[in-house]
Parts: structure tokens; C-alpha cells; sequence
């Protein structure tokens, strides 16, 4: 019983430390390097409704295929970008050599992501830039086929959803979107974070020739099988934990024993479950 009581309130102490570690980074302001701003999305279509007039919705007639040669190859469907033209000062006007910041969405809907995405309009009006959002094909309402359900129905159909096609439809629609605004001397910087970030870089390596430099926000591009440790991720994390505070890193660590020990007493888990409010 002593026991218990003991592990419980070893786990309080843990929740303490590192509620006020949060805590702390919100009052002093930490800047953070990712292009969000970590706003989490409860309802994207009611967030849609609510994005600024400052953005304008487009479709691109989008090829399905961009690498092979087959008739069904040459399909399109309709594949979604964003536009916000408040801060551009290019084109043929004054400053024709002002850049484009193109967002390049991940594996979601881009409704979610143009609330959220602070570090295009945070820097936009001192490049007096053009921001640009271009959705990922099989999400949100750039789904090929006419449906999500036919898009995902079989390997057929799935075979078109990839990295590669995906960072190929970026640039036919910055190359459409230069063109068409007057904007061949402007220079573009990608942008995005996680696997977006991927994409960013990896769009920069295949296409120089449309982007000036690419800004990959954590990005684990060379986390795959064979290059990269498999347990990286949480030596990352355990060395950003450690940086901040070496006593928030030796409770962490210890806490884990502690966690074990409880949740094999009887409610253990259930009691875990409601002191750290995880999801049913």
C-alpha cells in the first residue's frame, strides 16, 4: 500500500515538472524553428469557413501521371492551391524581383494547414512576397479519380500516390503560377515542416531550376531503414529534454520505472490513464 501511494506520488512530481517546463517556454516566449505554430485542428471544414478574405482558392488542371506514357497516364483532376496576394509587390509592378514562399502541404487536408502556417504571413510583408499553398494530391479536394473512395480502392489507383508525383505537381503549378503573374524572375523558396519538410528539400535537389532554397522544418529526411539509427528519433529528443534542464532529464528517465510499476497495480493503468488524460 505504502508503496503505491509512494509510486503515485513520484508520478504527481513527474506531471509538476514538466506541466511548469511548458509553462515556462510559453511566458519567456521561445522562438520555434517550425513554419507552425502548433495550433492542433478540431474541425477543419469549420475552420475553412473562416480563413481570411486575404486568401483566394485556384484549381490546376493537374496531370495524374507525370513519368510515364500509358493513355490513362494523361488524366487529370483538379488539385487545389492558395493564394494570398496582400503582401506581393512583384509581377510587372515596382518590385518585379519580389519572391514567392510556397507552403507545400503534407499528408492532410490544406484547410487545416493555412491557419496554422505562421511563418509565410510572419515574413511576407518585409519580402513584399507572394504566398502561395499548394495542397498534396489525395487529400483534402485534390483527390484523382472523382472520389477518395475510387483514388484508394486499389493498387492500380494508389500506385499514382507518391512523393515523387506529388513533388512534380508542385512544380507545374509554380511554373503555371510565375507565368501567369508575371513573376519568371522572382525567386521561390518551398517551405514545409515534418514530411513536408521532406518534400521541400527533396524538391530543391529535382528541381533547381524552380526554387532558389528550400526551408525543411524537422524534417527526418534521412530517416529511413540502413541510414539511420533506428532509436534517432528519441536521442534527438531526449538531448532537446536535456538541453533544457538536466533535472527534467533525470526525472523523465526515471520515470519510466515508476510508470511500469504502477500501472501493474490493480487500476494502475486506469489511474494513469485519468492523471494524464490519454485518449480512450
Amino acid at each position: 500500500m505504502h508503496s503505491s501511494i509512494a509510486s503515485y506520488q513520484w508520478l504527481l512530481y513527474i506531471f509538476t515538472v514538466i506541466s511548469s517546463l511548458q509553462v515556462s517556454a510559453a511566458r519567456f516566449n521561445i522562438p520555434r524553428l517550425s513554419p507552425t505554430r502548433g495550433t492542433i485542428l478540431q474541425n477543419p471544414e469549420i475552420l475553412s469557413a473562416t480563413i481570411s478574405k486575404d486568401f483566394q482558392t485556384f484549381y490546376y488542371n493537374q496531370t495524374l501521371d507525370h513519368f510515364n506514357y500509358r493513355p490513362e497516364s494523361y488524366s487529370t483532376f483538379q488539385q487545389r492551391y492558395v493564394i494570398n496576394f496582400k503582401y506581393w509587390g512583384g509581377g510587372a509592378g515596382a518590385d518585379a524581383n519580389a519572391p514567392i514562399f510556397v507552403y507545400l502541404g503534407a499528408e492532410e487536408s490544406l484547410d487545416g494547414d493555412i491557419s496554422v502556417i505562421g511563418f509565410l504571413t510572419d515574413n511576407a510583408a518585409r519580402f513584399n512576397a507572394l504566398l502561395v499553398y499548394i495542397e498534396h494530391r489525395y487529400y483534402g479536394k485534390s483527390i484523382p479519380f472523382g472520389s477518395r473512395k475510387e483514388a484508394l480502392k486499389n493498387a492500380s489507383t494508389l500506385g499514382y500516390f507518391n512523393s515523387a508525383q506529388a513533388i512534380t505537381d508542385y512544380a507545374e503549378i509554380l511554373l503555371y503560377i510565375k507565368e501567369k503573374y508575371n513573376a519568371r524572375h522572382s525567386p521561390v523558396i518551398v517551405i514545409g515542416g515534418s514530411y513536408g519538410g521532406m518534400l521541400a528539400a527533396w524538391f530543391r535537389l529535382k528541381y533547381p531550376h524552380a526554387a532558389l532554397g528550400a526551408l525543411a522544418s524537422s524534417a527526418p529526411i534521412l530517416y529511413f531503414d540502413d541510414i539511420t539509427p533506428q532509436n534517432g528519433y528519441y536521442s534527438i529528443v531526449t538531448r532537446d529534454f536535456r538541453e533544457a534542464s538536466e533535472t527534467c532529464y533525470e526525472t523523465i528517465m526515471k520515470s519510466w520505472a515508476e510508470i511500469e510499476k504502477f500501472a501493474s497495480e490493480p487500476d494502475g493503468l486506469s489511474i494513469l490513464s485519468k492523471k494524464f488524460r490519454t485518449c480512450k
